[in-house]
């Protein structure tokens, strides 16, 4: 006995001459007898009470860095009042826990304001499953992974999700696979075989087809719809995790969150920060709406670059507030409207609106001109240039308007036209309302030959951007390519198992290849401001936003604003030596001059009269 517990003595001993080596080692290279000798003289006329104040000050330097003790996971509500996930970070501070920040990530489902009951039920019950999951994953696994972490190892941090999130898919996969095989031993072979896919319609003659136009006779088939990209339940918390500790590390190093993203993006140098240029939805007289027309989701306005972030919101305030007059206007006694007339007049009097989830007015149209003529005409009143002051973009969503029965795009309620048709439709749109450069989502994915047509057609006029249409964030990393479907430029959004150093990549990648990023919000989004830290910290080209309604919308908005003040006083505000939309692609410029050549027609006037690119926006515009 005596033996054992002088031998545990001894151990004790030892332990205790080990911590006391490393207190002198640390003490030694700290320089501390040198630092408080300094600290004691330059605080003898001090009262006992600042002494002990810059002792502390001191000795807190010395302390040990903080460490993540803690990670909780919250179900929340998002904008909507629909589920989502929330994400705590605790740090141990000075030996004791402390709540540093929180976020809220939005999911990535879309929403649908006319689903079918049944639809709509499930997917509920899938967004309650997703957020749970989350939940679970973030106050289990992913909060013992972490503990004791720093935050400002953001890329071990990632490295660590991303390795948490491999085994989650990985066991989903295996958790399906033996599903299936039970299933297929239980379940005789007696099953009727599946009826083959009904014909396609038969081919239609075109009526006036223009001369020069390419097309076919016979029309070929579409393209079925691809299956929807998996997301595994749960992979929010990936997602939130990985920003909320960014922002933990903001706020320990008394640092803004957009300048802690942009040193992981330049690898801790300094950069120059730029504001991104708006995308403000206006208007949206898609299939939501009760008119007839289909095709413009969203008509989105993006102010002129040389104005600042607060003027370009100012502008567009007050166009939205002409809206809404001529929306609160009662119509006109019918005998005034005239039988056959398309001007604006008559496109006014058929308005009515309401406030949609994107916080911007829902509006009925019957013609694509409607919207187009009523904020020329509201811009003509205030004294605005449709393509010199503001720009439009219209947001397509090209796979919402495929009708599968007649494998035609249905632009105009009974209005169809095959893919072809639709390039020779947005080229005159183009060619008619030269304010507008850039089209969302023209297609859906698969119609990946009506992409290269467009892009070679349109591509050096105005940016050809893919949304839904292109692939998440993890796939285009995976594969490295982001020219499926053929666009200028990709609108990237923080959903699911996106991590920031994954935000970081898929930027780095986009700008090597000289396409532009729009970093966009979700459908149902969040009062969380975070992405506008996001999109500054990363430098993307445009923010897509929303409109200018709806909390969870405006917030942002306010965030974007205070930013742009921050950097004006700090002076740390960057100008684009290009004050212009484009840096066209060498690839859309030579198409554009083969076009012309082909063409061998008189050059058009220049279609956008901004500073710096006339010679580039002639040769575009000769192309049309």
């Amino acid at each position: 006995m005596g033996e054992e517990g002088g031998g545990g003595s001894c151990g004790t001993t030892r332990e205790l001459q080990k911590l006391k080596q490393q207190a002198m080692e640390y003490y030694r290279e700290n320089d501390v007898p040198r630092r408080l000798e300094e600290l004691l003289n330059s605080t003898f006329y001090l009262q006992p009470a600042d002494v002990y104040g810059h002792l502390a000050n001191c000795f807190s330097k010395l302390a040990k860095p903080p460490t993540i003790c803690k990670i909780v996971g919250k179900d929340v509500l998002d904008g909507l009042g629909l589920p989502t996930l929330q994400v705590d970070i605790f740090c141990t501070i000075q030996n004791f826990p402390k709540n540093i920040c929180s976020v809220v990530i939005s999911t990535h489902f879309e929403v649908h304001e006319n689903a079918l009951p049944e639809l709509a039920e499930a997917e509920e019950a899938e967004r309650a499953s997703a957020v749970s999951t989350a939940v679970q994953w973030v106050n289990s696994t992913i909060t013992h992974e972490l503990q004791g972490m720093a935050p400002s190892d953001q890329a071990e941090v990632d490295h660590l999700l991303r390795i948490f999130f491999a085994s989650k898919v990985q066991e989903d996969k295996e958790r399906k696979e033996l599903e299936n095989s039970l299933e297929s031993s239980a379940v005789p072979t007696l099953v009727p075989p599946v009826p083959p896919p009904p014909p396609p319609p038969p081919p239609t003659k075109k009526k006036g087809q223009k001369p020069g136009r390419k097309d076919t006779i016979t029309e070929k088939p579409i393209a079925p719809a691809e299956p929807v990209e998996p997301v595994l339940s749960g992979s929010m918390a990936i997602g939130a995790v990985s920003l909320a500790v960014a922002k933990a590390c903001a706020m320990l190093l008394n640092k803004p969150l957009y300048l802690n993203i942009a040193l992981l993006k330049h690898n801790q140098e300094q950069p120059m920060l730029f504001m991104p240029l708006l995308m403000v939805s206006l208007i949206s007289c898609g299939k939501s709406s009760s008119g007839k027309l289909n095709l413009m989701k969203e008509v989105i306005c993006i102010p002129h670059p040389e104005l600042t972030t607060k003027q370009g919101v100012e502008m567009l305030m007050e166009i939205r507030k002409h809206i809404n007059k001529i929306i609160e206007m009662p119509s006109p006694p019918k005998a005034e409207t005239k039988k056959g007339h398309d001007g604006s007049k008559r496109g006014q009097q058929q308005i009515t609106g309401k406030m949609s989830h994107l916080g911007c007015l829902t509006i009925n149209c019957d013609t694509i001109e409607q919207p187009l003529l009523l904020i020329q005409e509201i811009c003509a009143n205030l004294g605005l240039e449709l393509g010199t002051n503001l720009h439009l973009a219209i947001n397509c969503a090209g796979h919402e308007l495929m009708d599968y029965s007649k494998g035609k795009y249905e632009v105009i309620m009974s209005t169809y036209k095959n893919a072809a048709e639709m390039v020779d439709l947005y080229v005159d749109l183009i060619n008619k309302y030269p304010s507008i450069i850039a089209l969302i989502d023209p297609f859906r994915k698969e119609d990946s030959e009506q992409w290269d047509s467009i892009y070679h057609a349109l591509g050096s006029r105005c940016y050809i951007i893919a949304g839904t249409a292109s692939k998440s964030i993890s796939k285009l990393l995976e594969q490295g390519n982001i020219s499926i479907p053929k666009s200028n430029g990709l609108i990237i959004k923080h959903t699911n198992q996106t991590t920031m150093s994954d935000l970081v990549e898929i930027t780095n990648l986009i700008d090597s290849k000289k396409h532009i990023t729009v970093f966009g919000s979700t459908e149902g989004e969040s009062s969380d401001d975070s992405l506008v830290d996001l999109a500054v910290g990363l430098g993307v080209r445009f923010i897509k936003l929303g409109g200018l309604s709806r909390g969870e919308r405006v917030t942002k908005y306010n965030r974007l604003l205070t930013i742009e003040e921050e950097l004006v006083q700090n002076g740390t505000l960057g100008f684009n030596e290009e004050r212009t939309f484009f840096y066209f692609n060498e690839e859309a410029e030579k198409a554009a001059e083969a076009l012309e050549a082909a063409a061998a027609r008189e050059p058009l006037a220049p279609t956008f009269p901004t500073q710096g690119v006339e010679e580039s926006a002639e040769t575009g515009a000769s192309s049309g």
